[in-house]
């Protein structure tokens, strides 16, 4: 399927663009953390976490906010109250985090008083959809796996792509997964969703499949360097990153429908990771392009295909196989002339 026929796109010349585009929104997402804090899961902070659907219709989240605070034991000043799916559902969670090192009973003990609390209220009939409860000692083991998947992950990309191509080829795609995760963190800061494992292995896929989409381009890249030598590095990649865009569109286009749908009909506990994956698409797309490539063409600037191949360690020119007359004079000595 040929979407664009013979592209000729100059995306190079937009990579300064692309990188100031880049530094604003990770820059922005970087204030959201530095003044709010990450919104961390049940599973990282600890906690209990209680999922009431209503019969009728849904309470306001400040009516409930008020039946805790008059009802649940110490005040409800660091319950998170929000609303959970659609209208239609009728729903409403009820986070405490945890306070001290309670035991999983006492944790337990809260999902119980949650509910009191509501009963006493009478804000109408309702149900327990579901419970999650987090000791602390579980929540912070959580975190470090967490932190050491993502650290292990850039390491062996690094590795692997120094090993098959070469260093500047290994930087490029680390810088651009490394802006995959940080573009991705902050739209999760501008829309306000909570750090969840379901999040955490959005971000790991989506780390997956920007590193595949930029080895595409690289590939391409590595070829064109062997039949593009007179050209300027610039546009070598710009080449590149043409013959492949037909894949490209069409790989990212076919996930990225894949995930939108997911998103709006795979109900409000994947909704997260499916938001994550919807942007991780985009901005894994935009890498391969804006970002990988262009640290290529700094790293080689002002070198050509030729100059480049011309690095590589020369192999020793073979010596010449001597004919059977000078196999057999050379075995027989010298001859009477």
């Amino acid at each position: 399927m040929q979407i664009f026929h013979h592209p000729t796109f100059n995306f190079v010349k937009y990579r300064w663009q692309a990188l100031f585009i880049s530094w604003a929104i990770i820059i922005a997402g970087v204030v959201m953390i530095w003044t709010k804090g990450i919104p961390l899961g049940v599973e990282f902070s600890g906690g209990t976490q209680v999922l009431l659907q209503f019969d009728g219709a849904r309470p306001s989240i400040d009516v409930v906010r008020t039946a805790l605070d008059k009802n649940f034991p110490g005040g409800g000043q660091n319950v998170v109250v929000q609303t959970y799916g659609t209208e239609a559902q009728r729903e409403i969670m009820v986070r405490v985090p945890h306070t001290g090192r309670e035991s999983g009973t006492e944790l337990l003990q809260t999902a119980h008083q949650i509910q009191d609390a509501v009963k006493a209220a009478n804000l109408g009939a309702f149900t327990v959809a579901g419970t999650d409860v987090v000791g602390p000692v579980v929540g912070e083991e959580l975190t470090s796996k967490g932190t050491w998947a993502f650290g292990l992950s850039l390491f062996f990309i690094l590795l692997y792509l120094w090993f098959r191509f070469e260093l500047s080829f290994a930087v490029g795609a680390t810088v651009a997964t490394l802006h995959d995760i940080l573009i991705t963190m902050a739209f999760l800061m501008f829309f306000r969703y909570d750090m969840s494992l379901n999040i955490i292995a959005a971000l790991l896929t989506m780390t997956g499949y920007s590193t595949n989409d930029t080895i595409v381009i690289f590939d391409r890249i590595r070829e064109n360097l062997r039949g593009m030598r007179k050209d300027n590095i610039k546009d070598i990649v710009n080449v590149a990153v043409n013959q492949t865009l037909n894949r490209t569109i069409i790989t990212g286009g076919t996930a990225l429908l894949s995930v939108i749908a997911l998103y709006f009909f795979g109900g409000e506990v994947l909704r997260g990771f499916a938001f994550t994956m919807i942007v991780g698409i985009i901005t894994g797309t935009y890498s391969s392009v804006f970002i990988a490539a262009a640290i290529v063409t700094f790293w080689r600037h002002g070198q050509g295909g030729a100059r480049i191949i011309s690095q590589a360690p020369a192999l020793a020119p073979a010596k010449p196989q001597a004919t059977a007359r000078q196999r057999k004079g050379a075995r027989g000595g010298p001859r009477a002339s």
